[in-house]
This record gives C-alpha cells, structure tokens and sequence, in this order.
C-alpha cells in the first residue's frame, strides 16, 4: 500500500543520518510560520531544502562523510548560517547522551511530519508531507530507529560518540568521555565499514613504506565519500591521509564488528564498491596496497560466499603485485565458482550455461600469462581462445582474443610464431613474416570489431595500427608485375589518420550503454558544481554569500564519460609523443606528453601517468639540463608511492647514467647500466627496449673508456638481436653509435658504411631528428679523413642545421658548433684571424650548452679551440679566460668527484 513504508534491509540509522534528522527539524519545525529561526529569506530556506534533498538520495553510499567532511559541506552550502547551523549540529549531537535522549529526539521528528488525517494545510504552516522525498527519509529513518533493539540503541550512542569525537579538537570533545575519562579504554562498538579498514591497514603499510616522506602522493578514498560510492580523489599538496586515532588505541576485531557492518550492506553496494576497487587496481598498479585490501577480500569472502567476484578482485590484487602463484589460484577458482558470472543476481541464458564461459578464462589466463611476461606460453593460451570462439561462435569474444593477441605481438619480441598461429588461425599464412601476420591480424581484427559495434575496441585497434605504421614498413602481401609497390617506408599520413579516429571515441562512448549511473550520483553532482557560476540563477545570492548556486537542472546532468574511454583516449596522446619524438618535433612531443598529464592524469594508470613524466623530465634534461631535470624528476617522484617499481626509477637511472658520462665517473655510469638491465625481466623477448636500453648505454661506457674493441662487440651483439626481432628503429641507432665507436678510434673510412646503413634506415622510417645526427656524423668522419674534405663537410653540417638547431637538444646543436668551427679551421681559404667572429659565435653557442650539461670532454675540446682562434686574432686576456676555462674541464675529467646527490645516493 502507498501509505506504508517498509523497511530496506541495507537502510541502517547511523549518526550521519542522525545529523540529517537534526537539519530536518532546523528545515521544518513543528508549529513554525513558513520562514522560521534561524532563516531570513525564503530563499535561504529553500536553500537547506536543496541541499537536504541531496544529502537523502546519496544516504544509501557504502561510505558516509565523517563530521568533519559533513561540516565542510555545510560551511560551504550554509552561507551567512554555516556557523550557526554548524554549531546547532554539534551540539545537539552533543546532548544525546542516553536512550532516553534518543527517543526523545526520535519522537519529536515524528512531529515534523503532517497527519495523514490533514487535508487542509495553513499556507505559512511547515509540514513535510510523508510522501515527499524528505517525508520518506524521515519516515525511513523512524521505522530504522524503532525496531532497534536496546543492544543496537547503544551501539548507536556509541557510534554517535566515536563520529563526535572524529570531528571535535580534543577539548571539545572532553566533554564527551565517560565517567573513568580513560582514553586508552576500547570501545564495545566501533563504527567500522569496508573503508576505514582499508584505510587503516593502508595507513600502517604506508608508514611501514615511506616513513621518510612528509607526502603521501597516494589517493585517499574517504576523503568526499557523500560524492560517489567509491570515488578516487588526488591528494592535493598538503593533505595527508588522515590518521585514524582508533587504530592506536584497539586493535581489529573482524570477525565480529566488521562483519556485522557487512552484513548491514546491500549486494548492489557490494558490487559497487568491489568495481570501484577493481578500476583503483588497474589504475594504481604495484602502488595499491595489497595487504590491506587483501584483509577487506578474505573478510567478504568468509562473510559472502557466494560473492564471487571477490576471487576476481582478489586475482587483480595478486596480479599488480606480480604474485604469480595466488594470481592463478584466484583466477581459478572464480571461474571454476562462477563460470565468469555472478551467481548471486545474474541468471544466465540456457545457451550460456550449455557453453559455459571457458573461453573468457582462457583470455583472462592469455593476458595474465602476457602481464607475467610469458609470452609463448600467452600466445598458445590465446590461441586456445580463438579456436574456442569460433566453436562456440562467440564472436564478442573472438574479436578481444584478436584483439590481445595483437598487442601481445606488438608488446613482445617474438622472432618466430610458425606453429602456433597457424594451427589454430586458418585465415593467416604461416608462410608469412611475423610482421605480415601482425598485420593481417590488426586489419581483421578491426573490421570484426567495426562489424560488431564495439566503438572502444576499434578505438584500440586503431591506436595499435599506429603503433605498427609507426615502426614498421608496409610491403605488399605479393608483389609481382611492373606495377608492383616498391615503396619501402613507414607512412606518417596513415599513423596520424589512426591516431585521430582512435581519438574521436570520446564523441561515440555514448552509443555503448556500458556506463552505469550510481544512485545518487545524480542529485550528488548538484553539489559538486555548486560553485560554478551560470548565466542564470534559480535562487538570488544572498549578500555577502561565498558561494554562487549553480542551475537547478545541473544536478540532473551526469557526469559520465567512462574512465576506460579517458584512459584509452589518454594512451593515443602517448603514441603521439612517441611519434613525434621519432619524427624529430621535440616541441610537438612534449606539447602532446603535457596535454596528457594535465587531461588524463586522473583517468589513466600509473604506468602511463610515469611514462608522460618520463618523457617531460628527459625533454628537460635534454634542452635545459640535468639540475633543472633532477628537480623535475623529485616533483614526479613525490607523486608515486612505489616509485621502485614505476617508470620514474628509469628515467632516474637514465640521468645519472647520461651525467656519469658528460662528468667522466665512468663507475657510476657502469653501476646505473647494471642497474637499468636489472630491471628487465630476464625471458627472452619480453622488455625489449629497456634490454636495448641498457645494452646500448654499456656500450657508451665501455666506448667512454676507450675500449672501442670491447664497445664494437656490444653494439654488434645489439644489432643482431634487434634485427632478429625485427626492431629496425633501434637499429638505426645501433649503426649510428658503431659509426662513432670508428670516428673515436680514429677510422673513419670504416665509420662511413656504418652511418650511410643509418641514414637509410632513417629515410626508411622517417627519423628526422636520428637523421640530422647521422648527417652530423658523416660530417665529422669526412673531417676526419683530412682538410680536403672540409668544404663537404661543412656543407653536410649546414644541411643538417634546420633540423638540429630547430629541434635537437643541447648536446646535438654543441657537436654541430663544434664541427662547424673544426671545419673552418681546416678551410685553407678561410682566414680566421681576419674574421674570428665566425668562428668565435659557434664555439660560444656551444660552450653554453656543454656547461649546462656538464660534458667536460667536449667543452674542454671546445674551449681549446676557442683560445687557438683567440691566439690567432690577438684577443690575449679572452685567451687566457679560454685556457682556463679549458684546464678546469680537464681537471674535471680527470679526477671525477661522486656528485652529492641523493638521487646517487639511493643506487
């Protein structure tokens, strides 16, 4: 019937919704006119009511606001009253300090409602009619109130005590201890839900973890639970995890305070806050702390076990910390409980269950195998997959196992995949390379993915194809006849056409019904835009208000664009930094790298975030140096919490290694080099670029020290392993540096071959920037084969110069000063004793540079030639200034200090 109102069995009266009731009885006081105390206006009254009706629809969130978040919004939504209202709050929280204080309340609420026998209502009378939304709450909140028991009553109190005292300094609130005022006393019931146990078992983890650090660059779930049910805010600067002064004082007892909060929670609640954990996983990666969410999963799975997910979650826990054996374990057993369902809410169709969900937990087992890295054992799970799709005719499926199956190839070196693919794959030559097959794969697996309207998975599939256009040459399937295709290079026009279709998703999410509304969310984001200024006001701002109201209709707006399109949106961004990084536009890279970590900082994963602040302290360190690059990389640095184990550690070791180098402390450089290939995993295949990374960087040493036989096997070693698994880019770098391992040795007719092979594979693969360097390089071997070759030279350097001057770093434009002044000393026809200043404006330029690098080997060089053309032009005291300048840098060389950085100091 419309006239009774049952109780919700996840509808439990707490002192949040205790501090409600106390506003409702402020909105409508029994026998009050229509503005009454303390309200000046109607629309100050109608204000609350607003912001009242809020509050209500968001009293069902699995977390509540402690009363120190619950008086902010007040401050904030009270205007001219928020003291007052504020004080009323507190103190009458304060009162209640027995049963009989609690009924008492209870029943002077009941006099706010109406009688059902009122049909008449006086117009300057406030009523709350019963079937209103606050009427309902009321009424809800009463029905909760009187089939408490007397148990429950005082636990009541004592919750109401416990939230006082969360939100009073410790002499207002000292009022409230008992008679014995013992404050190491443990109280009989605590007010403990899911998230005050993650935040206390996280809070001792983070202590453990990172008692050095004043920061906790972590994000502090509890902090604005009223907005969402599980909402993930950044900690802005200052605001540390709050400490929850209980966890001092009593230690947990689970089994039963915690379980009887469970049990007072709702499925769907469950289910909400579980998703929203799963997201915080995938996002936070190793930096989510396991133990303590872990503590939270094995409580819901003694209480709930039918709750099913909670393997899944437990799974996703395992995986981001890289536990292999319980990772596979929970994956089992949530598929071998639920088939990949849950069993408590959903029931599946007949074919469903005929079938089963095997070939979802061969995808899942595929891509954990893959994050584990092991990539042949992923690639024959994955295929497993697609033959299962295909017997069960589950194209959904079929096209994400495509799907994952690409970005396995594209992730993993794979040299050779005869066997596996086309046992399975009937649509694929095994005959072809791995590259033709990857590709072949890519373009089926978009047009399936096109045919079966999955806009987010063609976004992927797009963003994959880009990455492939990006690095590798497109040759035709078959090429016969006189008007075959004989164009052998990479096409930028069709990487930046994927790239902006696979950016236009975040116009077409709204076609996928894949976004789910939180009750609540809706009248909740009224509050959150409530300081946003419109062009139209529904109430008019009281004076002296702080505050402006935003349109009425904006609560009703939502706020939905999904964190898997932002993030997905978001990695595009990266592929154009890359791109543009291999393109030569070092501006347009970081232009892009910023874009991304001012937009998507929030929605992507802390794998990409530290990628994005990767790129912009290298862009630093190449164009402004290493001390300004040190002191961006502490700025990104405090914002992970497991910095060992995201990609801020190698840019790190990066920059120590490049400064070890330009300083001459050729240990240091030879102990940033082992620890950068430490950090690869040791399967074959799998973290490619960091194992070129750090292969190359020890060649740099070894050639740094003048072993240039020792340096040579390196760099072929390298060369044969990226030519095996097909990583040409790299290659072009690999022949550069072999090139310069035959300029430092003093043969340069044996570096030529070796930078004309890079320059091909520049032109093949468009690396402007890697071009301009090569076309450096052969300048200077030319150089090197005597003064007759200076006019080629030289000429070489200035075709190279737009490139290098526009858009190489410090380093590249000192080498091309440096040779440009080597080449006019060697002109014959050139005097530059007449004219030093075209001599004298290079080196200058370059010895700028080489000292914001601290590169003493190349400034030495430089300002010695800077005194040879100093000597000649009869400048005495700027020669000796040169000379000088010119013995510290060797000094320097030669007796390298270990900087006093704590960055070193943490190797």
């Amino acid at each position: 019937m419309a006239g009774i109102v049952k109780p919700q069995s996840g509808f439990v009266i707490t002192p949040h919704k205790v501090s409600i009731c106390i506003l409702l009885q402020v909105y409508a006081p029994s026998g009050q006119l229509s503005v009454p105390f303390p309200f000046a206006s109607i629309s100050q009254h109608n204000r609350l009511g607003l912001f009242l009706i809020a509050l209500t629809k968001s009293c069902d969130d699995i977390l509540e606001p402690t009363l120190d978040e619950f008086l902010k919004l007040l401050k904030e939504f009270g205007g001219l009253l928020d003291n007052w209202l504020s004080d009323h709050v507190t103190g009458r929280l304060s009162s209640l300090s027995s049963p009989d204080d609690l009924f008492t309340f209870f029943s002077e609420l009941r006099g706010i409602l109406a009688g059902p026998e009122t049909s008449i209502i006086d117009d300057d009378q406030i009523n709350l009619d019963p079937n209103s939304n606050l009427g309902m709450y009321l009424r809800r909140c009463l029905l909760a109130f009187n089939i408490l028991s007397f148990e429950g009553m005082c636990h009541l109190l004592t919750n109401i005590k416990t939230y006082c005292k969360e939100g009073f300094s410790p002499y207002e609130m000292s009022h409230l201890d008992d008679a014995s005022n013992d404050p190491e006393a443990p109280l009989e019931y605590e007010n403990m839900d899911l998230e005050n146990i993650v935040l206390q078992n996280f809070t001792e983890e983070l202590e453990s973890r990172k008692r050095s650090t004043e920061r906790v660059p972590f994000h502090n779930h509890s902090s604005k639970a009223l907005f969402s049910l599980v909402e993930d805010i950044t900690v802005s600067p200052g605001h540390k995890v709050k400490h929850n002064h209980r966890s001092q004082t009593q230690t947990h007892s689970p089994s039963v305070e915690s379980s009887d909060v469970i049990l007072q929670r709702t499925n769907w609640q469950i289910q909400g806050y579980l998703s929203e954990q799963a997201d915080m996983i995938e996002k936070l990666g190793s930096s989510f702390p396991m133990s303590a969410f872990e503590y939270v999963l094995k409580l819901l799975q003694k209480v709930t076990p039918e709750l099913h997910r909670v393997h899944f979650l437990r799974y996703l826990n395992s995986l981001y910390h890289d536990d292999y054996p319980a990772a596979l374990e929970n994956l089992h057993r949530y598929f071998d409980y639920s088939a990949g369902m849950e069993g408590s809410d959903f029931v599946p169709p007949l074919s469903f269950m005929n079938n089963g969900r095997y070939e979802i937990a061969l995808l899942s087992l595929g891509m954990a195998h893959f994050h584990f890295g092991h990539p042949e054992l992923a690639l024959k799970v994955l295929t497993e997959a697609v033959r299962v799709c295909q017997m069960h005719s589950d194209d959904t499926c079929l096209a994400y196992t495509l799907t994952a199956i690409c970005n396995l190839l594209s992730e993993v070196g794979i040299s050779n995949i005869t066997g596996i693919m086309g046992a399975s794959d009937s649509h694929v030559s095994t005959s072809l390379s791995v590259q033709q097959q990857l590709f072949v794969l890519l373009r089926r697996s978009l047009k399936r993915a096109d045919s079966l309207k999955l806009k987010r998975l063609v976004a992927s599939n797009q963003l994959a194809l880009a990455k492939f256009d990006l690095k590798h040459v497109q040759r035709p399937l078959l090429s016969f006849g006189p008007k075959a295709s004989v164009q052998f290079r990479t096409s930028p026009t069709n990487v930046c056409k994927n790239l902006r279709l696979s950016s236009q998703l975040i116009h077409q999410f709204d076609n996928e019904s894949s976004t789910v509304t939180v009750d609540g969310a809706l009248s909740t984001s009224w509050l959150k835009n409530q300081e946003k200024p419109t062009t139209a006001l529904v109430f008019p701002q009281e004076s002296g208000s702080e505050s402006n109201c935003d349109m009425f209709y904006s609560w009703l707006q939502s706020s939905s664009v999904p964190g898997s399109v932002l993030q997905l949106v978001g990695s595009s961004y990266l592929v154009r930094v890359t791109s543009w990084e291999l393109y030569g536009s070092a501006f347009l890279a970081r232009s892009n790298a910023l874009l991304f970590a001012t937009c998507f900082a929030d929605s992507s994963s802390s794998a990409d975030l530290a990628l994005a602040y990767g790129k912009l302290i290298q862009h630093v360190a190449v164009y402004k140096g290493y001390q300004e690059a040190f002191v961006a990389h502490r700025i990104a640095e405090a914002k992970f919490l497991s910095v060992s184990k995201s990609g801020i550690l190698t840019v790190k070791l990066q920059l120590l290694h490049e400064r070890a180098l330009h300083r001459g402390h050729l240990k240091l450089a030879q102990q940033t080099c082992d620890e950068l290939g430490v950090l690869a995993s040791s399967v074959a295949g799998v973290d490619m670029e960091l194992k070129t990374e750090a292969s190359l960087r020890r060649a740099r040493t070894l050639l740094a020290a003048n072993q240039f036989s020792q340096a040579a096997s390196v760099a072929h070693s390298l060369f044969c392993k990226c030519y095996k698994f097909n990583m040409h880019v790299e290659n072009a770098t690999v022949l550069l540096f072999l090139a310069e391992i035959h300029k430092r040795s003093g043969n340069g007719v044996l570096g030529i071959p070796y930078v004309l092979a890079s320059l091909s594979f520049c032109e093949s693969f468009n690396l402007d920037l890697l071009r301009a360097a090569a076309t450096l390089t052969l300048a200077e071997l030319w150089l090197l084969l005597g003064p007759r070759h200076a006019k080629r030279a030289l000429n070489l350097i200035h075709s190279a110069f737009p490139i290098i001057l526009g858009q190489g770093g410090l380093e590249l434009q000192s080498r091309a000063h440096i040779a440009e002044a080597k080449c006019y000393l060697s002109d014959s026809s050139i005097s530059v004793s007449e004219d030093p200043d075209i001599v004298l404006d290079s080196l200058r330029q370059a010895c700028e540079g080489l000292e914001a690098l601290e590169y003493h080997e190349m400034a030495a060089e430089a300002y010695y030639l800077m005194a040879i053309v100093l000597n000649k032009s009869g400048q005495m005291e700027q020669r000796e200034n040169a000379a000088a300048r010119f013995k510290q840098h060797i000094t320097a060389l030669e007796n390298p200090i270990k900087p006093k950085d704590p960055l070193v100091n943490l190797l």
